[in-house]
Formats: structure tokens, C-alpha cells, sequence
């Protein structure tokens, strides 16, 4: 049986991965800046009567409270088998009409919080010589995404820790993996620019981003894909099969992987003037 936790646990992504890892019989702490929503998640997944799941109110841009977590877990279990760095938010608008508050949330939580969960993770599997790290990018990672460079930018970054921790962590007995889905249909696209100064793709963008992406993933099929690709050890975890082929796109023609990019710009700027 494994100890896990999953960060941004309350919903989306988070909750899907959670789902599968007590489907399985782990035992899963479930953390959220939403308190009450991650209790909700823990209350229904002890229901299922397979692994356990406890709840806790996490805020990853806290160093020192994802710290004090991640160690309080490791001490009242035994171990920290399995880490899933998974919490962010949407960030959306071209880059002239964005505020450096976009640019600093986004960094604080989609980087800086990934960053948190390992410094804190890292150093326990160490010790103990095994554990997985599973850090949540986005194929904004891999490929140009525009209309939303900040949050493009932190899931490259997240892209390249993982890959660069990966390598160090090999010799070590630590297992590290990213996941890169696609538009996946969570409340992440119902709430882009949470609190912060408002764009145009503001609030609810999901009609917007259908358009570009008709076929949106659902979280539990994307959990499935994670929980294949930990199994299997995967270095990057790139799902559904549009993006990968997207992503594959970008490797073969960067130049014309922008230029595609370039369409949605216009199409968007044109929306815009009407």
C-alpha cells in the first residue's frame, strides 16, 4: 500500500488522480486551498471502500507549509511513496493586455508551487531511497501556446525541472515523471484569471477554447493515463493522442507549429474587434 499526496486534490485533475489512487487501495491526503471541497473529495472516497483518504488544507505557494506537510505525512506513515505536484490555475489574454500580478500568480503557483512540493519531497525519498515524483505541466509545456504566455511559460518550466530531477534522481532511487494533457475538462477552464485583473478570456473560457480544441479530455481518462505512465515509469506523460501527435508536430516544424499558433492569435484579435 502507498502513501500518497496529491495537491489541488478539490477537483478536476487532482480529484480524478486522487480517485484512482484509493481505487487502488493507497492511502491518499488530499490537499487543496479549498479546504472544504478536498474534505468533500476525502469524505466520498473513503465510500469506496478500497484505500483511505484523509484531507488538508495546503497552499503550495507556502514553502513552509508544503514542507511541514510533506514531513508530517512522512512521520505519520512511514513513508512518502508517491507525490503529485498537481495544483495551478488558468491564466488567459495576449500578452499586451496581461499585468505582471498574471505573470506573478501564475509563476507563484503553477512553478513556484511545483518547486515547493519537491524541495520538500525530494530530500524524504532520498533518505529513503524510493518514491515517485509526479509533477502536473500541460502540453502548453511542449508546444508554442500563446494567449496565455505566462502560464505557457511556468509549464515549459515545469517540463524542463522534471526531466533535469529525473536525471539527477535516477541513480537515487527516485522516480520522476511530468504529465503534459491537453485541453482537459475541468473547472481550471471555467475560471481563468482567478482573482486577478480581467482579460477578455476572463471567467468561463471553455466555449472559446472548444473551438480550438473540440475534444476535451476528461480528467478521469486522463487519470487512468497517469496512473499507466507512473506504473510504467514514463519520463513525460503526453495524453490524449491529439496532443501527442501535436506534440510531435511541434518537434518535426517548430516554425510551422508557431505559425498554426498565429492562426488563433488572429482568430482571436478579430473576435475582438467585432
Amino acid at each position: 500500500m502507498s502513501i500518497a499526496i496529491v495537491t489541488g486534490g478539490a477537483s478536476g485533475i487532482g480529484r480524478a488522480i486522487a480517485t484512482a489512487l484509493v481505487s487502488r487501495g493507497n492511502t491518499v491526503v488530499v490537499t487543496d486551498i479549498n479546504a472544504d471541497g478536498a474534505a468533500k473529495v476525502a469524505e466520498r472516497l473513503n465510500t469506496l471502500g478500497r484505500g483511505k483518504a484523509t484531507a488538508e488544507r495546503l497552499d503550495v505557494t507556502d514553502a513552509a507549509a508544503v514542507a511541514e506537510l510533506y514531513q508530517g505525512v512522512k512521520a505519520e506513515h512511514g513513508s512518502l511513496d508517491l507525490v503529485f505536484n498537481n495544483a495551478g490555475i488558468a491564466i488567459g489574454g495576449l500578452a499586451e493586455e496581461l499585468t505582471l500580478d498574471h505573470w506573478n500568480r501564475a509563476i507563484d503557483i503553477n512553478l513556484k508551487g511545483v518547486v515547493h512540493g519537491v524541495h520538500a519531497a525530494y530530500p524524504i525519498m532520498l533518505e529513503q531511497g524510493s518514491g515517485h515524483i509526479v509533477n502536473t505541466a500541460s502540453l502548453a509545456g511542449l508546444v508554442p501556446m500563446p494567449i496565455g504566455i505566462p502560464y505557457t511559460a511556468t509549464k515549459h518550466a515545469v517540463v524542463g525541472l522534471s526531466l533535469g530531477l529525473r536525471a539527477e534522481a535516477a541513480g537515487r532511487g527516485v522516480k520522476v515523471s511530468v504529465v503534459c494533457p491537453s485541453f482537459v475538462d475541468t473547472p481550471l477552464l471555467t475560471n481563468v484569471n482567478p482573482d486577478l485583473p480581467a482579460t477578455p478570456m476572463s471567467g468561463d473560457a471553455k466555449e472559446d477554447i472548444k473551438k480550438a480544441s473540440p475534444r476535451l479530455y476528461t480528467a478521469e481518462k486522463l487519470a487512468r493515463d497517469i496512473m499507466r505512465g507512473v506504473r510504467k515509469n514514463q519520463a513525460l506523460i503526453v495524453a490524449p493522442a491529439h496532443g501527442r501527435a501535436a506534440w510531435r508536430g511541434v518537434r518535426l516544424n517548430p516554425g510551422a507549429a508557431v505559425r498554426v499558433a498565429q492562426i488563433a492569435v488572429n482568430r482571436v484579435r478579430a473576435d475582438q474587434k467585432h
